[in-house]
């Protein structure tokens, strides 16, 4: 006999998020970006082009990272059971993605530049760096308040305030270069910018991989589980335990549970409201599936790779 439950009431709750900050932080990045291309050009300067293509990266992952918000709005259906939730955890995967790729060719480039400095025109670089600082520290500002609550916003806060620090630092090294004539922290910036987007990726694409990948949370330990639900009266063994994060809203648990006498299905229920309470405000577990067994001969693992 199977019995699945959705623990209702404790499903967690995180704000809407609001769409139309990600579709002005696009149209922000798109003008910030056409203008440091042909200001880097004009200019010489490398750093400048950096952080435009930083940039252009920043408009197309915001662009999925709002078809993503989008798509997770959308209800399950009979082919589509779980709807579109995982959608802003794939989006925050290719984000943080890219994020990297771009900083690998930044450091490719300011190693090149590095080697052969070259002259920069620089008050073109310190007004257009100007123009970067305001336009990103804007779009961050818009999407503070969802980062603290999603994944997929996060990673496109952090591509924002990645591109606004590198705006900064383009700005000292105009200024530098106008003043000092140090051509040489043209691509000493550009390499800095790209260490930290590679620091800043980095442990967002990580998170994205682990529950895409279905692994158990970093913050739920098995045994504790288990330890928890066998101090249920009536529960003689819990084994064939599955954890996994869906998406930043909830963390699901199924397993098999062996009786110590052959009870009711009535009897099951209240069980499993007692197993529901246990594991939601033990281990923040919202969505459990049991199967309940009495005499069965199957492995009693905890875990099993299936």
């Amino acid at each position: 006999m199977g019995h699945a439950h959705d623990h209702h009431g404790h499903a967690h709750s995180h704000p809407k998020v609001e769409g139309r900050n990600l579709v002005i932080s696009i149209f922000l990045n798109i003008l910030i970006t056409v203008s440091q291309v042909i200001g880097g050009i004009v200019s010489g300067s490398l750093a400048l082009l950096s952080d435009a293509l930083h940039n252009f990266s920043d408009v197309l992952s915001l662009i999925i990272s709002y078809i993503a918000n989008v798509l997770s709005k959308k209800k399950a259906s009979a082919n589509k059971t779980f709807g579109y939730k995982r959608a802003e955890i794939i989006a925050a995967f290719v984000n943080s993605a890219a994020l990297i790729v771009v900083a690998i060719i930044l450091v490719k480039e300011a190693i090149e530049r590095f080697m052969a400095p070259e002259p920069v025109e620089s008050s073109l670089v310190i007004w257009l760096s100007l123009l970067g600082i305001a336009a990103n520290g804007f779009s961050v500002f818009l999407l503070k308040k969802d980062a603290d609550s999603n994944m997929n916003m996060k990673s496109a806060y952090l591509h924002l305030l990645t591109d606004m620090m590198a705006s900064v630092a383009v700005l000292i090294g105009g200024l530098l270069m106008k003043f000092y004539q140090l051509y040489w922290v043209d691509p000493a910036l550009t390499f800095a910018i790209a260490i930290y987007l590679i620091y800043m990726g980095y442990d967002l694409l990580k998170d994205s991989t682990r529950v895409l990948m279905l692994f158990t949370p970093n913050t739920i330990q098995i045994q504790q589980i288990v330890d928890t639900i066998c101090k249920i009266d009536g529960i003689k063994n819990v084994h064939h335990v599955h954890v996994w994060q869906l998406n930043e809203d909830e963390v699901h648990l199924e397993a098999h549970i062996d009786f110590i006498s052959d009870i009711r299905i009535s009897e099951f229920d209240e069980i499993l409201d007692q197993i529901e309470e246990e594991v939601y405000h033990k281990h923040g577990i919202n969505h459990v599936n049991i199967q309940p067994e009495y005499g069965k001969c199957d492995s009693k693992k905890i875990i099993v790779q299936d």
